[in-house]
Order: C-alpha cells, then sequence, then structure tokens
C-alpha cells in the first residue's frame, strides 16, 4: 500500500503540498491516519511537477523513505509549480527495482500512481499482460504490479482513451482479472487530474482561486472542505470542476 496526492492550481511550492500540512504526505510516510493496509510507507517516495511552458513533467525520485533524504525538503522549499504528483510507496512484495519502482511513473506529459495491490501477482494478470503488444511488456520500467498498471493505462492513452475513460477501463480489466485487487489510480497531464477510488481511501478538495484543488489517499489536513470519494469511483476534476461517476458494477 502507499499513499500518493495530486494537486492543479495557482502556482505552489513542492513543500506547500508535501511538507508544511500538518498530515502532509511527509508524515503519512510513517504516520498515515487513513491507511487500511500496511502501516510504513519508507519504500521509495517520489514528486513529479511541471514547470511554466514545458509539458513534459521533471520528475524526483529516491528508493530510501522520503524522510531520510536530507536534501528533498531544500528542494521542495524552492520548487514552484502549478501541478504535481507525489507518492511515497510501501512495496506489495519486496524488490530489487529500486527508484525505478516508485512512483509517479512518467511518459511524455503524463504522471501516474498507483496505490493498491494486484491480487495474486503476478500470475492473474499473465494475461493482460500478454495482450500487450511485446516492445511495451518488454519497456516496463519495473518488476512490480503497479508498473505493469501503469503499462496498461499508458497504452489506452496512446491508443487515445482520454484520462477518465483509460483509469476505469484498466481498472475494470484488472479487477476482473484479479478480484482481490486495490486500485486507488492517480493520473495527470498538469491540466486536469483523474483518479479512480478502489478498494481504499481517496478524498479530494475543490479549487478556489487562491489555492489548488487536491486529490490524495487522505487530507493533509483537518479543513472542512475535504470530501471522500465513495469507493469504486472515477474522479476527473480540473481548476474549476470536480466531477464523480461510478465504475463498472463487478463482484466485490
Amino acid at each position: 500500500m502507499c499513499r500518493h496526492i495530486a494537486a492543479l492550481g495557482p502556482p505552489m511550492t513542492l513543500g506547500s503540498v508535501l511538507v508544511a500540512p500538518p498530515h502532509a504526505l511527509l508524515r503519512q510516510s510513517w504516520a498515515p491516519r487513513r491507511q487500511r493496509n500496511g502501516t510504513v510507507n519508507a519504500d521509495g517516495f517520489g514528486v513529479g511537477w511541471y514547470a511554466e511552458g514545458d509539458p513534459v513533467p521533471a520528475r524526483y525520485r529516491r528508493a530510501a523513505p522520503i524522510w531520510g533524504d536530507p536534501g528533498f525538503a531544500d528542494l521542495a522549499r524552492v520548487i514552484r509549480t502549478g501541478a504535481l504528483l507525489a507518492a511515497v510507496r510501501d512495496a506489495t512484495l519486496p524488490g530489487a527495482d529500486g527508484e525505478a519502482a516508485a512512483a509517479p511513473f512518467a511518459a511524455g506529459p503524463w504522471l501516474f500512481s498507483h496505490n493498491g495491490s494486484v491480487g495474486g501477482w503476478p500470475g492473474s494478470v499473465a494475461d493482460l499482460a500478454a495482450a500487450l503488444p511485446a516492445e511495451e511488456l518488454l519497456s516496463l520500467v519495473a518488476r512490480s504490479d503497479s508498473a505493469l498498471v501503469w503499462a496498461l493505462v499508458l497504452h489506452r492513452l496512446r491508443a487515445g482513451d482520454d484520462p477518465g475513460r483509460a483509469l476505469a477501463e484498466t481498472v475494470a480489466d484488472v479487477a476482473r482479472a484479479a478480484p482481490a485487487s486495490r486500485l486507488n489510480l492517480l493520473l495527470t497531464d498538469g491540466v486536469r487530474i483523474a483518479g479512480t477510488a478502489w478498494g481504499d481511501t481517496l478524498w479530494y478538495r475543490p479549487g478556489t482561486q487562491d489555492a489548488p484543488v487536491l486529490v490524495a489517499s487522505e487530507p493533509y489536513d483537518d479543513d472542512p472542505r475535504w470530501r471522500e470519494v465513495p469507493d469504486r469511483t472515477l474522479l476527473v476534476a480540473s481548476r474549476g470542476d470536480v466531477l464523480l461517476s461510478p465504475l463498472k458494477e463487478l463482484p466485490a
């Protein structure tokens, strides 16, 4: 299990979202308040953000816990952006992929994170993996369930699916093949955020003229504007709107 957050709005420092709030992602790495599976997110972390005028995001990822990186707070204090996606990782299984397995994953303008696990990994989704073009399968960025879920989402994005449909169809495919999966996904291109609640908590805080829209595994403070996303729901957010729609009904 992991914790993740996406933000979209007026320019903000990374630290104002990831470090400064009382229950920010930094604190959630060792003391999450609403994490249902696992307790400590110490298997790596990452943040991706967009510079003004550049559609391709930058990333900073490490295989170590976020609290063990003395340089991160300095970077977070000075880097400003209008959109970011960040995550702290609790690995489903031990692995040797290091920071390559740490979200956010990236391709072109996209940043992606998976909070959850694929039940019965890896055998349960072998057929889904085999259905990917060989080049995409051989290009998996890590040997993890999240990396495969990302490859499935990216395949749909490249085929022309909009972000909401790409997430919804991927969740349906994986949940059908591996019903015990938890599939809370986040995806952004710096203009919109798409997310799914499937098996764990997801919350959002609407944006204002002066504050970003936030989508996260759990609230980073006690602001009453935070709203919980119902389980089995697709969320699509822009700076001005947050739309929720039910995901396809599948066996629980």
